[in-house]
């Protein structure tokens, strides 16, 4: 994970300041790329300790097409709680507290656990509206149906991998403002998918990086799902190439970089996947063991909301 590192890096030393939505600030960059053998092990941060059980949810969650937040909290991931906890106060006429207030967390706790046993209350405000997997799965056809792209890609994988158009895109633009109404319009837009000598790599293309927290995340979700991918279409696993747009460290994030940049990286862990599993979409939690992980302590930040 040096490469990852070295990006942190970059922008400590490079970044210029920007004002951002949150009104965080932040020291920027723009157009990067990494990219990771995804044969040379699994690529999870080691220089701070990974939730991966979250990781993996939110992805399953994606791939079965959903935008409410009700599963993933169902499953203790709360990754996505504060967006839609931001528009439930606006929707009821609330005032919204300070981010760091006992009030706002206090409200949270209240609002999720209300999202994990009342089925009604998660479909009213649990709802982020198009994100994601709603645009994997659901893509508008313009014609009263819709787009199935993950489906897609998998067919295309399996009959005509040397395509040039083996791609899945959130970036929905007549969606935009209907997505940020709960959620947040799509940070990684689009992915490809590239086949040679029987390897299956994918490259990501991220408009918006908030690199301490949300990056670690993305490098290893999009990894799996390349992985995932392979193994449905009978594929060796290639690379994960991972191209940036805006590149940033939020200004209350930087005593943490630096904690982070202090440690040195691990050897990394291997993930092993249930071969038993021949479909994208029939991937449950307990098909993934990640052995060999030992990371340093997790590393607490602020989220940008």
């Amino acid at each position: 994970m040096k490469q990852y590192l070295e990006l942190l890096q970059d922008i400590k030393d490079n970044g210029v300041a920007k004002s951002d939505r949150t009104g965080t600030g932040t020291k920027s960059v723009f157009g990067r790329q990494i990219r990771f053998d995804l044969s040379q092990g699994f690529p999870a941060v080691t220089t701070k300790k990974l939730f991966l059980r979250g990781i993996i949810h939110e992805l399953l969650w994606f791939l079965q097409g959903d935008s409410n937040i009700e599963y993933l909290v169902q499953n203790d991931v709360h990754i996505w709680d504060e967006w839609p906890y931001r528009a439930y106060l606006a929707a009821i006429g609330k005032s919204i507290p300070d981010s760091n207030s006992d009030e706002w967390r206090n409200g949270l706790q209240e609002f999720t656990e209300k999202i994990k046993t009342d089925h009604e209350f998660a479909l009213k405000y649990g709802e982020l509206g198009p994100v994601y997997g709603h645009q994997w799965r659901h893509w508008p056809d313009g014609k009263g149906g819709e787009i199935d792209q993950i489906a897609d890609v998998v067919n295309t994988l399996k009959n005509n991998p040397d395509s040039r158009r083996i791609i899945v895109s959130a970036w929905n633009v007549a969606d935009i403002q209907e997505m940020a109404k709960a959620g947040l319009p799509p940070c990684h837009s689009l992915f490809q998918f590239y086949v040679t000598d029987g390897k299956l790599s994918c490259q990501l293309y991220q408009r918006s990086a908030d690199t301490l927290l949300g990056v670690p995340f993305n490098i290893a979700s999009y990894a799996l799902l390349t992985m995932m991918m392979a193994q449905v279409t009978g594929l060796q696993v290639g690379e994960f190439v991972h191209t940036f747009g805006d590149a940033h460290i939020y200004l209350n994030h930087l005593t943490q970089v630096d904690l982070q940049l202090s440690r040195q990286p691990k050897d990394l862990p291997k993930m092993i996947i249930n071969p038993n599993v021949k479909s994208i979409f029939d991937f449950k939690i307990e098909d993934f063991t990640l052995e060999g992980y030992d990371p340093y302590p997790a590393i607490k930040a602020p989220i940008a909301v």
